[in-house]
């Protein structure tokens, strides 16, 4: 009985094809630097799967940190990786770690806070954190620190992620009554809506050549991000123009929570899953 399967889209081809498939539970595939691997969450550990050859993922030593849920990223050097672990504090809290594996290090003390996008000099990250059931964008120093408030309530803000040129940060936001992307200047500003449209729109992954967006549409009476429903996984340009379904399938949560693209821009990782007997 098959559960995920690890696939790739090709944008300019507009073919995919099956890395890998399981009957775990497998999640968010983010595309290694050196384009040599994804890196995925199954049941609170990490794993790397090798593009070149068919292999069963490798697991990745996580010290502690075995909690992990679907908001991580590997930063764009390639040397650290970035989880959201609930082990240490029952909440999820981000940390870094070596990318070949190793002792997790603290980044955020304000919890939960679910990682979601590395800024593209490698220098800070951006979060959704949830203070007093108010669910926002922020970003913070890799190394820690004060973090930086980038929404301020304005209904659910949530799944953001850098531009390629690091001015913008996508996010999804219900702040209209369904949920839409928008993006909000990295240094801070005043919030740009993006989509509108009938759709839930969830996940905004702008592409690292910067001249596309990849997200997930639920149907615009799904209000959060539920797994194991059929959903539209959508193309657009960086200002919300050419908007185009690219195909549909059984998925949301995990299809692609985190930053999914390959380095050249070309294609991005997802997962498909089938539905339980």
């Amino acid at each position: 009985m098959l559960r995920s399967s690890i696939e790739i889209f090709n944008i300019r081809t507009r073919e995919n094809r099956v890395l890998w498939q399981t009957e775990q539970l497998f999640e968010a595939p983010n595309w290694s630097p050196d384009g040599r691997y994804l890196m995925l969450n199954c049941d609170g550990r990490m794993y790397r799967l090798a593009l070149e050859e068919a292999t069963v993922p490798q697991p990745v030593d996580t010290g502690f940190a075995i909690r992990c849920n679907n908001d991580h990223g590997i930063s764009p050097d390639g040397t650290l990786i970035a989880i959201s672990d609930k082990c240490e504090f029952d909440k999820s809290a981000i940390y870094v770690l070596p990318a070949v594996g190793g002792e997790p290090k603290l980044v955020t003390k304000n919890l939960p806070s679910y990682w979601h996008g590395w800024s593209p000099d490698g220098t800070r990250f951006t979060y959704c954190g949830i203070r007093d059931q108010v669910f926002d964008i922020y970003s913070i120093p890799v190394d820690g620190g004060e973090e930086r408030r980038l929404t301020f309530g304005e209904g659910r803000n949530d799944g953001p992620d850098f531009s390629a040129d690091g001015e913008w940060i996508y996010f999804n936001s219900s702040r209209t009554g369904r949920m839409q992307i928008w993006r909000v200047p990295a240094e801070g500003g005043a919030a740009e809506r993006i989509t509108d449209s009938e759709y839930g729109d969830w996940f905004p992954h702008p592409s690292p050549k910067g001249d596309k967006v990849v997200f997930v549409s639920y149907d615009g009476e799904v209000f959060d991000h539920p797994r194991d429903l059929d959903v539209r996984v959508r193309l657009m340009d960086m200002d919300g123009g050419n908007v185009e379904t690219l195909f549909e399938l059984f998925g949301g949560q995990g299809t692609m929570n985190s930053p999914n693209w390959a380095p050249s821009g070309d294609e991005f990782a997802y997962v498909r899953y089938f539905p339980l007997p």
